[in-house]
Formats: C-alpha cells, sequence, structure tokens
C-alpha cells in the first residue's frame, strides 16, 4: 500500500489540507487573507504549514466549539473528537481512522444504497517526513445517470474500475497515497499514487482531482513569493470500452506519460498569477528530453519533432476587500491567431476559460460561504490523433468532467453553525452530443482527425444539449477529524436535447467520512 503524506516545514508539525472544496471553503478565510507570503493558493493540496504553525488537528479544531475536545470520557472522544487511534510524541505520531460511507436512497421509486468501509492511516516522523494511506472497499447501486456512466467506459467516477455487483449494482475498491520529504525550507519531494488540483475554481480546466488515482513524483520549490512545481506521471489509458463481463485480471492496461510544470508567483498582497504547461506523450522508452525539472517542455516537444501533445495554461487570482476573491484560468491546447479573430469558427483553435468569485462570510455573517463560477471549453481540446495522447487517464478527462465543447455555470452555497453544516449546488450547462456516428468534439478520446469540418466549430455543435443539476446536503458533522457526518441529501438531474428528456430526482440518507471529492454533478 503507498503512502499519503503531510509537508512537514522546519516551521514546525504541517501538513497538507486534502482537497476537499467544503474544507478549503471552511478555512477560506485563513488561506487566502493571511499575512503570509507562501501561501500559493493556485496550487493544491495546501502546505498547513503556510497557512498556520498549527497541525491539521489544530486547524480542524478552530473551526468549531472547544467544549468536545476537552471531554474526559474516553469513548465520547473517540466518537466526537479524536482519530480512532491516535499517538502523539515528541519525535513522532501516528492515526488510524475507519472511514465508512453507508447510504441508502431512491431514485423514482428505485432504491439505491451505497456500502463503503474504508480505513486511513497516517503520521510523522521528525520535523520533515510525513505520510499517511488510505483503502476504501465498496459496493453500491446508483442513479440511472451514474449507473449509465459506469456502464458506458467500465469505471466509477475518480474511484476506479467497476465490476458488476448483484442485480444492477457495481462493485470496487481503490487505494491511494503519497511519501513525501522536505529536507529544508525551500523544497518538498513528493512520491505518490493521488490525485492533484491547479487552480482556485470548483472545476479546474488544467489539472482537477476528477479521475482517479495515478503514480507521481512530484518536487516542490519555493523562494519567497514564488512556487514552482515540477511532476511527472504515469497514467492509463483505457481508450477502449470495458466489457463489465469480461474482465481479465492478467492482461495488464496500456500506460502513457506526462510531464507537469507550474510556477506560481504572488505578485501582491492581492494578486497572484500562475504559469501551466504540460506534455502528454505515448510509451516510447524513457524520455531523456523531458527529465529536466527547469526547462520549457513546448520548445523541447518541438525539437523532438513534435511527436506529443502540450498543454499550456494561465491562473490567476485576485482578493477584493477583506472577503471575496475574483479568480480565473486561460487554457491552450492549441492557438492559431488569425483564425481566432476571422471568427469562423476553426477548428484548431482549442481553448477553454474559467471565470469564478468567492464570498467568505457573505452579508458579514460568520460561516456564510458563496461562489459563482463559469467555464467554457472549445470542441476537440484535450484530444489527439492518438488516443495516448489525449488529456486524460482511466477513461475519464484530467481536467473538466464534461471534457470538451460545452459552456457551463454553477453557484453553490454552504452555512455552517458550529456542527451543523448546510449545502446547496445549482449547476447550468449545455453542450453538443455526438450523434450519427460523427465527431462534434466533446469526447477527448476521440481522433480530432474524425472531426466534422475545418470551420464551423462553435461550443454546443452537434446535438445540442442542456443540463440542469442541483443538489442539497445538510449534515452533522460527528468527529471532524475524519469528517464522519450524519447526512441528508436531495439531487435533481434533468438533461434534455431534442431526441430526450430526462428527468431524475434522487433522495438519500447515510453515514459519511472522510474529505474526498467525489463529482456528481455531470
Amino acid at each position: 500500500m503507498l503512502f499519503t503524506t503531510a509537508l512537514q516545514s522546519v516551521y514546525g508539525q504541517a501538513e497538507l489540507l486534502p482537497l476537499g472544496h467544503d474544507l478549503n471553503n471552511k478555512l477560506g478565510k485563513k488561506i487566502y487573507f493571511s499575512d503570509s507570503s507562501r501561501i500559493h493558493t493556485g496550487l493544491r493540496s495546501y502546505f498547513i504549514a503556510d497557512i498556520s504553525d498549527q497541525t491539521k488537528d489544530s486547524l480542524l479544531k478552530s473551526l468549531y466549539t472547544t467544549r468536545d475536545w476537552q471531554s474526559k470520557n474516553w469513548v465520547y472522544r473517540k466518537l466526537f473528537s479524536e482519530h480512532l487511534i491516535e499517538v502523539n510524541k515528541p519525535d513522532y505520531s501516528f492515526y488510524a481512522d475507519f472511514l465508512p460511507d453507508m447510504q441508502i436512497g431512491t431514485q423514482n421509486g428505485k432504491s439505491l444504497y451505497l456500502n463503503t468501509r474504508g480505513i486511513e492511516i497516517g503520521g510523522k516522523i521528525g520535523k520533515r517526513f510525513a505520510f499517511s494511506s488510505y483503502l476504501f472497499e465498496n459496493q453500491g447501486k446508483f442513479a440511472n445517470y451514474y449507473t449509465d456512466y459506469i456502464n458506458s467506459l467500465g469505471v466509477v467516477p475518480g474511484q476506479g474500475l467497476a465490476r458488476r455487483f448483484g442485480k444492477g449494482g457495481f462493485d470496487y475498491g481503490y487505494s491511494g497515497g503519497t511519501i513525501s520529504y522536505t529536507p529544508s525550507k525551500y523544497v518538498n519531494f513528493q512520491l505518490g499514487y493521488d490525485k492533484n488540483f491547479i487552480g482556485d475554481g470548483y472545476r479546474s480546466l488544467l489539472l482537477s482531482d476528477n479521475s482517479f488515482n495515478y503514480p507521481f513524483a512530484k518536487v516542490t520549490a519555493t523562494l519567497g513569493k514564488v512556487r514552482y512545481m515540477a511532476m511527472f506521471a504515469q497514467f492509463i489509458d483505457l481508450h477502449e470500452h470495458i466489457d463489465l463481463d469480461q474482465l481479465k485480471d492478467d492482461v495488464p492496461f496500456p500506460k502513457k506519460y506526462g510531464i507537469f510544470h507550474y510556477l506560481h508567483w504572488n505578485a501582491t498582497k492581492r494578486l497572484s498569477v500562475g504559469l501551466f504547461e504540460n506534455i502528454m506523450w505515448q510509451p516510447r522508452g524513457f524520455e531523456f528530453s523531458y527529465l529536466n525539472p527547469v526547462v520549457f517542455v513546448r520548445p523541447v516537444e518541438n525539437a523532438n519533432g513534435s511527436p506529443d501533445k502540450a498543454l499550456l495554461g494561465l491562473t490567476a487570482s485576485y482578493k477584493i476587500a477583506d472577503s471575496y476573491v475574483a479568480y480565473g484560468q486561460l487554457m491552450i491546447n492549441e492557438f492559431r491567431a488569425k483564425d481566432i479573430f476571422s471568427g469562423k469558427g476553426h477548428w484548431a483553435n482549442k481553448q477553454g476559460g474559467q471565470l469564478g468569485i468567492k464570498a467568505f462570510d457573505l452579508f458579514h455573517v460568520d460561516n456564510l460561504y458563496a461562489q459563482v463560477e463559469m467555464n467554457r471549453v472549445r470542441p476537440y481540446s484535450y484530444s489527439a490523433v492518438s488516443h495516448f495522447k489525449n488529456y486524460g487517464h482511466y477513461n475519464q478527462p484530467l481536467a473538466h468532467p464534461f471534457g470538451a465543447n460545452f459552456q457551463e455555470w454553477i453557484g453553490i452555497a454552504s452555512y455552517r453553525i458550529d456542527r451543523f453544516d448546510l449545502r446547496f449546488e445549482l449547476n447550468y450547462a449545455k453542450y453538443g452530443l455526438d450523434v450519427n456516428g460523427l465527431n462534434y468534439g466533446k469526447d477527448i478520446y476521440k481522433n480530432y482527425d474524425t472531426r466534422v469540418a475545418d470551420e464551423g466549430i462553435f461550443i454546443g455543435n452537434g446535438l445540442k444539449t442542456s443540463l440542469l443539476y442541483s443538489e442539497t446536503t445538510f449534515a452533522y458533522i460527528l468527529n471532524p477529524k475524519n469528517n464522519l457526518r450524519i447526512e441528508l441529501g436531495h439531487a435533481f438531474r434533468k438533461e434534455t436535447n431534442d431526441l430526450s428528456n430526462n428527468k431524475q430526482q434522487i433522495f438519500n440518507i447515510g453515514v459519511r467520512s472522510s474529505f474526498r471529492n467525489l463529482y456528481k454533478d455531470f
């Protein structure tokens, strides 16, 4: 089992903050409006040492009242304020938790369930080394749209390979993690099997945690107000439909590789900007030309004869007053300036953009959070001539879950009173689906040489489809250490086009845990 790390800083005991959006939003004012110039919000997970000199546990405690942390009853503390196993010594620490996700629900009269048993362990050794590891085993029966997705691609979104289980259900398991070493305050090394996220938004058009875990080696260097990340990763290329009834355990899946560079600069106390680049390539032996972590890889790719696929990006965020953050991204998969301004919709202009704003303590109400975000990606973005070079992993996009050829508007609001948590999301999207065997540019796994035309390519080409998704959850947090909660939820999904009008309504209740981002709004 591989290990997941938390960064150890020379400034004290510190860890990586989990990727969970809700947790990051709850700590948003501590993250965005801290005086520390070492906080680089465009690169997640955040280093807790940058946020404060507290440990992760202390940071979580700061969100809640102190009465439960002071209880002398052992059983009460284990249920409501401590890890299941917790050891804290001057030179090392260790924790272990059981992470359940047990839910029952209904969708238009159809019974649903999820039976997840997870474990997580972690710890710190000295001031420069830390680790954690997790494992989840799952069985579930899902809403129709979610089931159709699994049947079509053979994977559970963000959670790996699926196998049929019972009548209409699936069985799947996955694990992940990283080890990390910080020899000085300037550099951190990680080896992992997990996910990464670039940007300040709910979505990312550059690198998100939408797809399944992957192995990576990463170095992060910080000098003053500048942080630089270089990462080498290996991905699984599932370019064909997986027959869930004929899975073979003795045939390894084909691999492909990616190199990622991200430079983030806190230009002022309010303005931050970032520069991103990526190259994806088909296995051909070890590629020494991409080994240097500080080289600009796009010219190197050209020097190799342009056999690989490049992706470039920009990020920016600006702090407005003391409670608002505006942010954005620009993704460039291919760029032809003369065709952009011609207005003819040339297919080779493959770009995407994001704009958003976050509000903390909205209307001066403590713990009231709101976020509005817009994402647009042109057709054929992230795709390539060969599936080995597209921007995907395990049959899912590495960036936005919609792939390409879409525009999306998201609104999120949440409110917390001590351990009571209320969250609402509204998502509206328009996109073009492929029909009549034609490639209109949404599926990033299709060869872009099979495109329908060279010009007249605009967002929404194909079967024009609209999606409305809303989700409301109400929860009581039992244990902040592992986000153990009792949760009641409702979701509504409506997908409409000229061929169908599909409405689904889902209710669920259960006991959940962990800080994972599991996306269902697609």
